[in-house]
């Protein structure tokens, strides 16, 4: 059977690609012309893939997961291919974010810690199922990410490829819970540790939620 994600994951990389790429203040905007032929981001291809990725988040749909892990071939080539992959995990984080209720999101914001951290705990491991096809479990303070394979496995040297889904996990738990401790790559399928594990300290929600 073909393994798929859901169409945000590619999404996300396609928009961290723009977002790197679009130069910063009105007169560097001024020779976008010129940087468009220079700039992969600023190109007319990643403006259709966003439209054509953009259309299949809004119908809920799911696309072939190879076609995730060529365009994170693409980014792992990059000298900034860091900054793209952090760029991206934060903003599937904050689009999976915005699936969850107002309601909910109100409830996480105000309620204490004791009653905030189950349900945050239980919006993580769902966003983490469908958007990473990953899988998320609690031991003690800590909550792990498990992605049993990769979109970004090997695409760079060392651990860069790994930044994707650490700063998806920081950013969806800040959102979440309002604060998270540090994000730590535990376990590393490149190293032939099994599948990829991510662990984090998320104790600060308790400060975050006194405060």
């Amino acid at each position: 059977m073909l393994a798929t994600v859901d169409a945000l994951l590619p999404l996300s990389l396609y928009e961290a690609i723009r977002d790197v790429d679009t130069p910063e203040g009105v007169a560097e905007a001024e020779f976008v012309d010129e940087l468009r032929n220079k700039r992969l981001g600023l190109s007319d291809t990643v403006y259709s893939q966003i439209k054509r990725y953009t259309e299949a988040v809004r119908r809920n749909q799911r696309t072939a997961q190879d076609e995730a892990i060529q365009l994170a071939r693409l980014i792992g080539r990059r000298p900034d291919a860091e900054a793209v992959l952090r760029a991206a995990g934060r903003f599937l984080a904050r689009e999976a974010y915005m699936t969850v209720s107002p309601i909910t999101r109100g409830v996480l914001r105000l309620t204490p810690s004791l009653v905030a951290k189950p349900l945050a705990f239980r919006k993580t491991r769902r966003i983490a199922h469908r958007y990473l096809n990953g899988n998320v479990r609690r031991v003690g303070q800590f909550v792990l990410l498990e992605v049993p394979r990769s979109v970004t496995l090997g695409v760079a040297p060392g651990s860069t490829g790994c930044a994707f889904y650490e700063s998806t996990l920081r950013e969806l738990l800040r959102l979440l819970v309002g604060a998270t401790g540090a994000v730590e790559h535990t376990r590393c399928e490149g190293r032939g540790e099994g599948s990829c594990e991510w662990r984090a300290d998320w104790r600060g929600a308790d400060r975050a939620h006194s405060n």
